[in-house]
């Protein structure tokens, strides 16, 4: 116990004051194994959940790192039941092995008798198991590997999966690093990822999550399949992986809907994957159309929820998840967990930023009183209409021009949830505009003339959330999002903080019709960049600091 800035309730809640000089430190520790809940200017809450307990566990910390973690920072004595959930909790990963006999069969094995007996004979894991040659051990249906560790995990007793990869048909793949080398961080997340065998890397936007995914692929020296979100996507992997491997043109095949081609490394798009032909998913094919020995999910918290299904035929390959956060709005990180693997290495945005290899930013939220026409049409509206007049407020306009006129001169992108307030913002300002609908070549065009300062503002749909290398972007104007989604947030902001030819701070603004759904959404949406230490500075609309005078910080 110390005169520290964390008070830990026994409904496994932490509470953190943001002022006390220790703040940041037990920030960063606590992040390890809880989730920020709700985070006000004063006081931060976190929850301590069963799977942040195990994502820590599987990345090497121990259920001591944590309880010392929280005596280390506590301003009162732990509750013994929070100590003790902790213990027992931390203690239930691993307890059941997921391997292979002598023979190569599939099994599920304990020493813990009285744990094996009781998911044995579970309704959910009974048709999976088919037989008991002996005792601490169980033959499982050889196709049930990922079904098998997708249920214990609800059932809240998750496998250590020891059951060994497919080494897939070789490929010699080799870094070109003339000129260049892997971060100390991004050689830590491979090596890491290869000691768990399967996982997940948690990085910052901008801080190299392809160069992690090239370095696991020269490890492997197979052939790889890469899903990504879209095929701007898999082109910009395609020009990373040509620069910084051995690879080659020939070598390397996209798989989208405009290209169809199966080569050593293949990108395919996840959707793809998704795509369906008379209610069956048209290119499953793909899945085994090589041997491949790793498959790699970029934006993994975007993987689509069909995409589990095909995850779980693919456990005997080798997977990599890549992301910045593990975030999910629909509540499945369980299955991201069992399916494509543990968290093998996370580090924190502001750490990384520290270092100097992502650009520090600025956050700000601008509260935009609504006219009263309409503030009364708000008040008037159905509720699932409410949150759209607020987002796709005209009143936003004219900050939009304010902020365009402080920041003169810096590659900019104005970023918006709905399409016909996205084209009303692009002719108003007569500015270039990208969204869903754009061809692939012209958004290919519009990006790469932003990159060149051919155009210096650019109007973007969600299209643009991610997996998009927009380096000399340095300010983001955020009229609209997806309702209260942290992980939008998360890569909008992350347009901004890949390094600058120029070093300066980004700045991010997200503007809010005051008194709102729009308001409240906003507040949701901040919470995992408040975990990673961002803070939001409150303006009011007509705030000085919203003036034409340049930003330079």
């Amino acid at each position: 116990m110390s005169d520290g800035p964390l008070i830990v309730q026994s409904d496994r809640t932490v509470l953190l004051e943001v002022a006390h000089p220790q703040a940041e430190d037990a920030r960063h520790e606590l992040a390890v194994f809880a989730e920020l809940e709700r985070a006000p200017e004063h006081i931060h809450t976190y929850r301590i959940t069963r799977l942040g307990l195990w994502n820590a566990r599987a990345a090497g910390h121990t259920g001591e790192d944590m309880i010392a973690t929280l005596e280390r920072y506590s301003k009162f004595a732990i509750p013994p039941s929070v100590t003790m959930d902790i213990a027992e909790t931390v203690s239930r990963y691993g307890r059941l092995v997921i391997d292979r006999n002598e023979e190569g069969e599939l099994i599920l094995r304990s020493d813990d008798a009285a744990v094996l007996r009781e998911v044995s004979h579970a309704k959910r894991i009974q048709p999976l198991l088919v037989g008991h040659p002996e005792a601490g051990v169980y033959l499982v249906e050889p196709w049930a590997r990922g079904q098998l560790k997708q249920d214990l995990v609800k059932l809240g007793w998750p496998a250590e999966d020891l059951a060994g990869y497919t080494p897939g048909t070789p490929h010699q793949i080799d870094l070109a690093t003339d000129g260049w080398e892997l971060r100390g961080y991004q050689q830590k997340a491979i090596d890491n990822f290869f000691d768990g065998g399967s996982g997940v890397v948690v990085l910052p936007c901008g801080a190299g999550k392809t160069l992690v995914g090239a370095g696991a692929m020269a490890t492997a020296k197979t052939n790889t399949l890469i899903l990504v979100t879209n095929t701007v996507s898999a082109r910009q992997w395609r020009d990373e992986l040509l620069r910084r491997t051995s690879l080659t043109p020939e070598e390397i095949g996209e798989y989208s809907g405009a290209t169809k081609e199966i080569k050593p490394v293949t990108i395919a798009t996840y959707q793809i994957l998704t795509a369906r032909r008379k209610g069956e998913y048209a290119h499953l094919a793909l899945l085994d159309a090589l041997d491949w020995g790793l498959v790699v999910y970029d934006e993994v918290h975007l993987l689509p929820a069909p995409v589990f299904k095909l995850t779980a035929e693919l456990q005997a390959r080798r997977r990599l998840g890549l992301t910045a956060t593990l975030v999910r709005e629909d509540g499945r990180e369980g299955d991201v967990f069992s399916l494509i693997g543990p968290k093998r290495f996370d580090a924190p945005w502001k750490e990384i930023e520290a270092q100097g290899f992502i650009s520090p930013a600025a956050c700000f939220e601008v509260r935009v009183d609504l006219p009263y026409e309409d503030r009364m049409a708000y008040a008037a509206a159905a509720d699932e209409e409410r949150y759209r007049l607020a987002a796709t407020a005209e009143a936003k306009l004219p900050i939009v021009n304010r902020i365009l006129k402080k920041h003169k001169g810096e590659r900019i992108l104005i970023i918006g949830q709905y399409l016909d307030q996205i084209d009303h913002i692009a002719t108003s300002l007569g500015v270039p505009q990208l969204t869903g609908s754009t061809p692939v070549d012209e958004r290919e065009r519009l990006f790469q003339e932003f990159r060149d300062g051919v155009s210096d503002v650019l109007v973007v749909s969600k299209v643009a959330n991610f997996s998009v290398d927009l380096p000399e972007a340095s300010v983001a104007i955020q009229v609209s999002g997806a309702f209260g989604s942290r992980q939008e947030e998360a890569q909008r902001l992350g347009r901004l903080l890949r390094p600058k030819s120029v070093k300066k701070t980004a700045h991010f603004y997200t503007l809010v019709a005051r008194d709102t759904l729009d308001q409240d959404f906003a507040l949701n949406r901040q919470r995992f960049l408040a975990e990673q230490g961002y803070s939001y500075t409150i303006l009011d609309s007509d705030s000085p600091e919203l003036s034409d005078v340049p930003a330079w910080v």
